[in-house]
């Protein structure tokens, strides 16, 4: 090309390429090989789709090089190809290029959507690593494309600005909402992009034409130049295999409606084809961009468009527990969903530890993986008919994030707004071990995710109509060999939005105080977990075999040959006197009804009261 490409975007319209891999996979190519070794390996194969793309009117090329970081690469064992890999990237597409395109080094996201609790450092030196390869081949530019939060895109664009002063160009992926994933407005985040230096802004993936648009239409306030590479409409499976539906007439449709609203680089993602590019480049020949004063009016009338209405805030509700907790003993009682279809003894357990007084009751889900009736039923049944507060649990382990989203979403339409996060076991140990664990989501994600909707901004980023009000508690387990480190990761979790803890049952009288100690500098209440034990041999069933429970020998002891009622009997004075040592420090009694057993957490609710003196207990009235 006979003028750099920083001159070429304020000269006229530059028509891109359109997607590789699912150009593979339509060619014949298996999905699970990594494409980016084809760079290696089958270097023949990215040259011609390359070639092809330029003969149908290309003069932008992506490097195929989107996956090619060292974490992505490592699931096909080829971390040790980072840099041999984005190299090659470069000087294949350069050759297909014959000076007729320009060259820029595609990066995609680590984080792809989702948060993987990976510490951005450990993303920055992934990305430093294969940036640094890409430069070393003289690119004309770097593409940042599909990231979905601004932290990870404005962590790369320093990356790459500490390394050189090439164009940069820096895609988010959208539905066409206006947010991040992150829930920042993504008319901010521009703004942010190219204060750090960021030649051209823009959006691919994610959505098809339409979607792009929209979100492009949200940006009209602010300069450009912009990019889009959407997807061609959303894929359809079909007789075993995925299509795309979008032609290359509707492309070409939409071709000229970007460059009025300030697109500078056209091209295609997911789905789209030499064809579709073909259709782009006959639609934008001999486009010539407006001058600013000249603009359509489309963007003044977008401006008023940009900023979402502001989300609803949620009507003032009674104390929640944490208000509660701040003020006086309060219990939570777990009563597990039934394993079956009667929910008859489920039921008549909510009604007496409402009649015992408890604040709460507190449903697992699928505890230890074993399928149970959904606690969503189970809660709304409790509110409804036995008026108790419920306080659900809800488990990474079996919804991915849109089924999470969907089902707190549902929480909040019911008025159920406690909820605990936790990762939850895998489901090999459960009564379904061929089930699939999701865990789209680590529980840190699970908090900061669901305390985002407070905000009226949905996983994804996009703006919600309404605000939830979910109060989110955590899990802690003071069952460890290194308290400081489970308090650390306490410490995570109340940066993530914690509002409170559930620690899993002690029963050891001296660890609440050993607890104390190590978390008396937090101030997220804590309700400490006591579970009466039924017998002498479930005391060693869950000593030795259940995680994150730990008996000492002296309770061992003292339920050793116990059984039935006797066993059960003992099994509660213990649990008295471990509610004596907790009630010392801690405010909060978090009980475990032992497989539906809810005459002794009932007994040991009003144990409490009659310790706490509770004016207002049932005793009381």
């Amino acid at each position: 090309m006979k003028q750099p490409l920083r001159q070429a975007l304020d000269n006229g319209i530059i028509v891109a390429d359109g997607a590789l891999g699912t150009y593979l996979y339509q060619l014949g190519f298996s999905v699970g090989q990594s494409f980016e070794e084809f760079n290696l390996i089958r270097p023949e194969v990215i040259l011609d789709v390359h070639r092809q793309y330029v003969e149908a009117g290309a003069r932008l090329l992506e490097t195929n090089t989107f996956a090619a970081n060292r974490g992505k690469l490592a699931k096909f064992g080829l971390e040790a190809e980072v840099e041999a890999i984005n190299r090659a990237g470069v000087r294949i597409a350069r050759e297909a290029a014959a000076g007729r395109a320009y060259v820029v080094g595609s990066v995609g996201s680590i984080r792809s959507g989702r948060h993987l609790g990976i510490p951005l450092e450990d993303i920055e030196s992934d990305l430093r690593e294969q940036i640094a390869a890409l430069l070393a081949e003289a690119p004309d530019g770097i593409l940042l494309e599909t990231f979905y939060d601004a932290e990870e895109l404005l962590a790369a664009l320093r990356i790459v600005r500490s390394l050189s002063d090439i164009p940069v160009i820096c895609q988010l992926a959208t539905d066409g909402g206006g947010m991040t994933q992150d829930g920042q407005p993504v008319a901010n985040v521009f703004r942010k992009l190219q204060a750090e230096g960021a030649d051209v802004v823009g959006f691919n993936c994610h959505s098809g034409p339409d979607g792009i648009m929209r979100a492009l239409e949200k940006v009209q306030a602010e300069p450009g130049p912009f990019s889009v590479f959407p997807n061609a409409g959303l894929p359809r499976y079909e007789d075993g295999r995925y299509t795309y539906l979008a032609t290359p007439d509707y492309f070409a449709g939409t071709a000229v409606r970007f460059a009025e609203l300030g697109a500078r680089i056209v091209g295609g993602c997911c789905g789209t084809t030499p064809a579709h590019i073909a259709a782009i480049a006959g639609a934008l020949k001999g486009y010539v961009p407006a001058a600013e004063a000249d603009a359509p009016a489309v963007r003044a009338k977008a401006i008023a468009q940009a900023k979402p209405a502001p989300a609803e805030a949620p009507d003032a509700a009674e104390p929640t527990l944490v208000d509660l907790v701040r003020q006086r003993p309060t219990v939570i009682v777990e009563l597990d969903s039934p394993r079956d279809l009667a929910i008859d003894k489920f039921m008549r357990g909510a009604e007496a530890l409402r009649e015992a007084g408890a604040d709460a009751v507190t449903m697992a889900d699928n505890s230890l993986a074993m399928t149970r009736m959904s606690n969503l039923s189970m809660g709304y049944l409790v509110k409804d008919r036995v008026g108790v507060r419920p306080l659900l649990h809800i488990a990474c382990r079996d919804r991915n994030s849109i089924g999470t989203q969907s089902h707190l979403m549902g929480l909040h339409a019911l008025g159920i707004n406690h909820v605990l996060a936790i990762t939850g076991d895998p489901a090999r140990v459960g009564d379904l071990p061929g089930a699939s664990s999701v865990f789209d989501l680590t529980s840190l994600d699970l908090i900061r995710m669901t305390k985002q909707l407070n905000d009226g901004v949905a996983f994804s980023g996009k703006p919600l109509k309404a605000k939830a009000n979910f109060v989110v508690g955590a899990a802690f387990d003071p069952n460890v060999r290194h308290l400081d480190k489970a308090v650390q990761r306490m410490e995570k979790k109340i940066a993530a939005g914690a509002d409170y803890f559930m620690t899993q049952p002690i029963y050891d009288p001296l660890q609440f105080g050993r607890m104390h100690e190590a978390t008396k500098h937090l101030d997220t209440p804590i309700f400490v977990g006591i579970m009466p034990l039924l017998s002498g041999r479930n005391a060693e069933f869950l000593h030795n075999e259940v995680p994150g429970i730990r008996i000492s020998e002296g309770v061992r002891q003292r339920m050793a040959g116990l059984e039935g009622e006797e066993g059960r009997r003992m099994g509660v004075e213990i649990a008295k006197e471990l509610v004596d040592a907790a009630l010392e420090h801690f405010n909060g009694i978090y009980f475990m009804t032992p497989m539906l057993f809810f005459e002794m957490t009932a007994e040991l609710t009003r144990y409490v009261w009659r310790k706490s003196g509770r004016a207002d207990s049932p005793l009381y009235r």
